[in-house]
């Protein structure tokens, strides 16, 4: 006798259909064999499916069982086809009836005992099963919840192997009821604990508001990480579609327990991470950091002290917000949509330009380390900005900061400005425009005008990409203060937030110029602008 089922097998974070073939014959030695290019985890599978049949008083049948997974051409692994291998079987052996099955994807890893285990990509099998025009899929009830938000469908999780040999006889019709997952945020820090370091909350907030990416530098203790650690507070919440994205790819890992993700993922790797941990690789490629980060944020920390290599990698995926990693079996495209936050000491022992303590480095040693960062990488950050010690009288203030609800509801104010003006462009923010929408919606006045050509004429090699992102930065500042032109403020300020990159020789133990100095004319509480 013979009988196939659906299933799925996943290439990435993508989903693809697998037609599960049984064939069990009589007459010859008993056997089992899987065909279809499996891995040793889909072999393996023979123990695990005998002995859940035995659980239900059956046992694999003592005849030739062949398994064929199709398309036989690509590659299969995990123990996901334990459960549709050991429902074919049933089928095969007129245990259960067919019909009950059909029209639906099935995944499940079987333990010894029958009991279903948690497997990887359910949002992914369940969005596949819509596409395909699918009754539904059956999955373990561990991985059902992430599922729950796919319309459409009909979505049956099973504890058991003996819950769905249940529902096939009409005995046990069980249905997941949606899940109420809340979307509330409970953040343990807060940014009116940031005492002082006024320029880098304002630079946080816009980089926030326009999904701008982000450079802090500064000397040891100046509160560059906790600075980077309260962005998860000022973030806009996920919309439905952003979770969904987002889920799929931790789905895809098994990273997000089975239920649907609804906070914006922070991802901060080590620095010795490798540059396929980062942006995704392996051998079967599997999403790194900068997927894991898609939607949110991505905070290298040390940046310097990450391997060159490393982050020259991330020059495209940064550029183009998502990874493509070729292989001989294919390509894989991998959403990463990130903030990336980043942060640096001005030299090796850290300390130029602090006023707090001697820099006991070389010309050549501080020449070296920032040789580290390149000028590509450097000219995709496109906010800049030294974080200076902070002052005694600051820091023992007993009056708190602006706090991260406050800054938060601006943050949303400015995203919906985006969100109206964007949508035709397909975009979100003002970070991912492209150069014709950049020229569609970024109208500068005359004098904006005029003061991009200064900055351009007196910067020492600005590229065509700095220009660029000055002004996508200049129109989110424009956007926090609630105007639909760019002037010449909003491009000063702009630039203020690229000093580092604009002057290869600036000087950190300067202060910055008051002409350009960022947040020079909007007041973080109340955004009046004047000209200069």
């Amino acid at each position: 006798m013979m009988a196939m089922l659906q299933s799925c097998a996943f290439l990435g974070i993508d989903a693809f259909p697998i037609e599960v073939e049984v064939d069990i014959r009589s007459g010859q030695l008993p056997s089992y064999q899987v065909v279809g290019l499996p891995t040793a985890s889909v072999r393996e599978g023979a123990v695990r499916i005998q002995s859940s049949l035995e659980q239900i008083g059956h046992g694999m049948p003592r005849k030739k069982v062949t398994v064929n997974l199709a398309p036989a051409d690509r590659r299969k692994q995990g123990a996901a086809f334990d459960l549709p291998i050991a429902l074919a079987v049933l089928v095969a052996e007129e245990l259960i009836e067919p019909e009950p099955l059909r029209g639906f994807l099935i995944l499940g890893e079987l333990g010894l005992d029958g009991a279903l285990r948690n497997v990887r990509g359910v949002l992914s099998a369940a969005l596949l099963a819509r596409k395909l025009g699918m009754r539904g899929i059956i999955v373990p009830a561990c991985s059902a919840a992430e599922a729950g938000d796919v319309s459409d469908i009909q979505i049956i999780a099973a504890g058991h192997i003996t819950d769905v040999v249940a529902y096939c006889r009409g005995e046990k019709p069980t249905e997941l009821a949606k899940p109420v997952l809340s979307t509330t945020t409970d953040h343990s820090c807060d940014m009116s604990e940031i005492r002082g370091q006024e320029c880098a909350r304002m630079a946080l907030e816009v980089a926030v508001a326009g999904g701008h990416n982000l450079l802090l530098v500064g000397p040891p203790g100046c509160g560059k990480t906790m600075l980077a650690r309260r962005i998860p507070t000022i973030l806009p919440p996920l919309s439905h579609d952003e979770a969904l994205e987002t889920t799929r790819i931790y789905s895809s890992l098994s990273l997000n327990n089975g239920r649907l993700i609804t906070e914006r993922p922070f991802r901060a790797p080590h620095h010795t991470i490798s540059a396929p941990a980062l942006i995704g690789g392996g051998s079967p490629p599997n999403a790194g950091e900068m997927s894991l980060a898609h939607n949110g944020v991505l905070f290298l920390d040390e940046l310097p002290e990450f391997q060159c290599s490393t982050l020259e990698s991330m020059r495209q995926p940064l550029e183009d917000r998502r990874v493509i990693i070729g292989r001989v079996s294919g390509r894989i495209e991998l959403p990463a949509s990130v903030l990336l936050a980043a942060s640096a000491n001005p030299c090796p022992c850290g300390w130029l330009g602090s006023g707090d303590r001697q820099c006991t480095c070389s010309l050549a040693q501080i020449e070296r380390y920032r040789a580290r960062l390149s000028g590509p990488l450097l000219d995709r950050m496109d906010l800049q900005i030294f974080v200076p010690s902070v002052e005694l009288s600051d820091l023992r203030r007993q009056s708190p900061s602006e706090s991260s609800a406050d800054i938060r509801e601006r943050v949303l104010a400015a995203r919906d400005r985006q969100s109206a003006r964007l949508a035709p462009f397909g975009c979100r923010t003002n970070a991912e425009m492209s150069a014709r929408t950049t020229r569609a919606t970024c109208h500068l006045t005359e004098a904006a005008e005029k003061a991009l050509r200064k900055l351009h004429k007196s910067s020492k090699g600005m590229s065509g990409r700095a220009v660029d992102r000055i002004i996508k930065v200049a129109r989110t500042i424009a956007d926090l203060t609630m105007v639909d032109e760019i002037d010449d403020g909003c491009i000063l300020e702009a630039a203020g937030y690229r000093s580092l990159d604009l002057d290869p020789g600036f000087d950190l133990a300067k202060p910055p110029n008051p002409a350009s100095e960022p947040g020079a004319m909007r007041e973080s509480a109340n955004p009046a602008r004047s000209t200069l």
